[in-house]
Formats: structure tokens, sequence, C-alpha cells
């Protein structure tokens, strides 16, 4: 059973040493994310699943454990999902690739945390996926002998201003208010409305997640909190938080 759920943005930058000398520019988004982690660490969960998007179709689970990292960004920072055991070597370089960029973001929030509160997995989500298949997906997760947290990945719009990494589309100020409210009142079916073509146009990683976060806490009487609602690279950033 979903007791409570996180939503987090992903980008590498929230690593400070991938951010380097623009790194206090999101120590607000670090803080927010640090809070929402809060909220999940307060649900007294059985396990934490981390759930964040991934090109391309289909999805696939990670164990704890599961090493990523950020060499392909240039820094030598190794993550784990959890809190399995360290080995005594360094990764190779298959091991740091096993998980993706966002699963390794959120397992850097996590580590920034020090999470103990619960096991943690993951699970990544195709971009390209469909809605009613994210939403299956999203359903097939509870257990109801067990009290489940989520941790949700993903960016809004990439086409906010003409500095955005996808330039600027007039679209995206409208779609990014629609997420922040759904979130803000962890309204599923709002969530679970969104067009995945209008997502891939506005360059939307998240609404994979999100919707697998919808299928999830449909019936569950959560309710919701925005904590953070920003676009300081043309990208929308949600922080929220759902118990």
């Amino acid at each position: 059973m979903l007791v409570a759920a996180a939503v987090c943005p992903c980008p590498p930058m929230l690593v400070p040493r991938i951010a380097a000398g623009a790194a206090r520019e999101l120590d607000a988004l670090r803080a927010a994310c640090g809070d929402a982690l809060s909220v999940l660490a307060a649900a007294r969960p059985d396990r934490l699943l981390v759930v964040g998007p991934v090109a391309g179709e289909g999805s696939a689970r990670h164990g704890e454990g599961t090493r990523g990292g950020f060499h392909g960004f240039g820094v030598p920072v190794d993550v784990r999902l959890g809190r399995a055991e360290r080995s005594v070597s360094a990764p190779t370089a298959d091991e740091r690739q096993s998980l993706p960029a966002s699963l390794a973001v959120g397992a850097w929030l996590l580590e920034n945390v020090a999470w103990a509160a619960a096991p943690v997995s993951g699970l990544a989500v195709g971009e390209e996926n469909g809605a009613e298949e994210c939403l299956a997906l999203g359903a097939s997760l509870g257990d109801p002998d067990e009290r489940l947290a989520v941790l949700v990945l993903g960016d809004g719009s990439t086409t906010r201003t003409v500095k955005a990494p996808g330039y600027l589309d007039e679209r995206a100020a409208p779609w990014d208010a629609v997420v922040a409210k759904a979130l803000a009142t962890a309204d599923t079916e709002a969530l679970a409305g969104l067009d995945p073509v209008t997502a891939r146009a506005l360059g939307c990683a998240g609404r994979a997640p999100w919707q697998v976060l919808a299928g999830a806490a449909r019936g569950r009487g959560l309710s919701g909190s925005l904590l953070l609602d920003e676009a300081p690279y043309g990208v929308g950033y949600f922080v929220a938080a759902w118990s």
C-alpha cells in the first residue's frame, strides 16, 4: 500500500561536483528535495521505490545496492541504491553505468540525506511508454501488507525560455502549471491525463514517472504539498510531497 511519495527533479547538476561554480544556484532545490524525503521517512515505510525516466520504451528494475555514477559528466562520483555493503574494489565502468542517470541522481539524493528508513530499490520507466501502460505499472506496485513509499524523479518541460535546452514553446508554461497544480493537490486524474505526445514535444521527461505515481496513488486518499516550482534554466523543476 502506498503511504507516501516525494516528487523531485533529476538534473545531474543537483550533484554539486557537477554543477561546480554554479552549485549554489540550486541550493534551494536541494533543500526542498531533502524536505520531501523527510516526509517519506516520517511515513515509516517498509520499502522505498525510486522511479525515474529512461530513454525509450519498457521498464527495468534495479535492486538494492545497484551502482551508478557520474563519470560521464566528468566527475568521479559513484553512488549506490540504498545501504547495501560496498565492496572494497572500485566499481568497474560497466557498474557505474548500471543505473540510468535519473536513478543515479535519486541515489545521490538519498545518500545526501543519509537515508536509512527502509530498503531501497529502483524502477526505470521508458519515456516512450504510453499513459495506460504507466498507470497500470503504478497500480501493480502496491502490496496490501507492505507500507510502500516512492521517490519519483522527473523534470518538467525543457522549453520555457529562448535559452532553454529546447528553446521556447508557448505551451510549456501552461503545461508546467497543470503539473504543478496536480502535484500540489495529489490529483492523480490530472497526472493520468497528461498527453505523451505533448510531453515529448516539450521535452518533459517526468510525464511517465508521474503517471506511474498516479497509478499507484489512485484511491489511496493522499494529500499533496508543493514545496518548489521553478524553472531556473528554462526547465520546469517541481518538488512535492504526498502523504
